[in-house]
């Protein structure tokens, strides 16, 4: 992919959270001798990836892999520990809130909760209105309502509805009235957070388009966070596979689903159920999740792999391009073609 089709780029990112407590909680005693000693989780660790404009990409992992604090890293919610944010040319993780503004508007995120993102105290109207105050102070009342009203149609959001408030509506009401506040600043770059998990499955299908024909109509560019497979198949233009905050797998789609290249990767689609396929043949790792606060030596999913050798349990793998530099997969076995 040429550099000028580059969107967003991650550069050995790094996300820790200090759970040390007090002082009092950080004393241990260590061969007789009281030691201060911090605790972090490891929520995200070296992960590197682009972007590209008009594509969807999509992180998937199990539960505790670290994608949705990725997702907060990346749109600046969270400050990174250390690692590098570039938005086009322009590296944006080390700018201030003022100087990160004109970015907020490019880049929005829709939450997995609609109920919990959206102010209960604020009608819709008032919602949608608020980041085009916010973002564009010299804007007239008049465009203002022309564009709260061209983004609710535009969503599916009765105009009638302007004045009612958000536990007025259902699940699917909310969201679509989240993805429209996000669309108000003409955004570039979208990251949804799970935006269908928390929805009945009879909506789900419906937002899924009303994503889809957005970044039709208003030129976006997706990083999807789920854990749904069925839904990344069916929408995505690429795959992020993440295990224990660090990225395994990186291919197309297609690639993904036809030929999985890391252990993985190859464990979490056996697990989709298939008509007509015997369980048997579904891949049954071992052991436990490791807990992200004590990641494991070398490589994190050695402990759980069943093609682990002595060198992934004392070497980190690093990703190697595939597939004539489509895929990028970081695992010892794939390397050395023994998987």
């Amino acid at each position: 992919m040429h550099r000028e089709n580059r969107l967003v780029t991650i550069n050995k990112l790094v996300k820790k959270f200090d759970i040390s407590g007090g002082f009092l909680d950080q004393l241990k005693i260590e061969n007789k001798k009281i030691v201060r000693k911090k605790t972090f989780v490891h929520a995200v660790n070296d992960v590197s990836f682009t972007v590209n404009k008009g594509e969807i990409l999509s992180v998937v992992g199990e539960s505790g892999c670290g994608k949705s604090t990725l997702a907060r890293v990346v749109v600046g919610l969270y400050s990174p520990w250390s690692g590098e944010i570039f938005y086009k040319d322009k590296r944006i993780d080390n700018l201030d809130g003022s100087q990160m503004l004109s970015y907020r508007k490019k880049m929005q995120m829709i939450f997995q909760d609609p109920y919990a993102s959206l102010n209960p105290r604020m009608t819709v109207k008032k919602t949608l209105e608020e980041p085009l105050r916010f973002h564009e102070p010299s804007i007239s009342n008049s465009e203002i309502e022309e564009k709260v009203l061209y983004v609710m149609e535009q969503v599916g959001v009765n105009p009638k509805w302007a004045d009612r408030y958000p536990h007025e509506f259902s699940g699917g009401q909310r969201q679509r009235v989240s993805i429209a506040r996000a669309l108000m600043v003409d955004p570039e770059f979208i990251v949804a957070d799970e935006p269908i998990s928390a929805l009945d499955v009879s909506i789900q299908a419906q937002i899924l388009n009303l994503l889809m024909d957005a970044r039709d109509n208003f030129g976006l560019t997706y990083m999807l966070i789920t854990h749904d497979l069925s839904v990344v198949e069916h929408i995505s233009t690429r795959v992020c596979v993440m295990y224990l905050g660090t990225v395994c797998e990186i291919a197309p789609v297609r690639n993904i689903f036809s030929n999985p290249l890391h252990p993985y990767t190859q464990a979490l689609l056996s697990a989709i159920p298939k008509p007509g396929v015997k369980k048997k043949e579904h891949i049954k790792l071992k052991g436990e999740v490791p807990t992200p606060i004590v990641l494991p030596t070398g490589c994190v999913f050695h402990t759980r792999c069943l093609y682990a050798d002595e060198r992934c349990r004392r070497e980190i793998p690093k990703p190697l391009s595939y597939d004539n530099g489509e895929s990028f997969v970081a695992c010892h076995g794939v390397e050395e073609k023994r998987i």
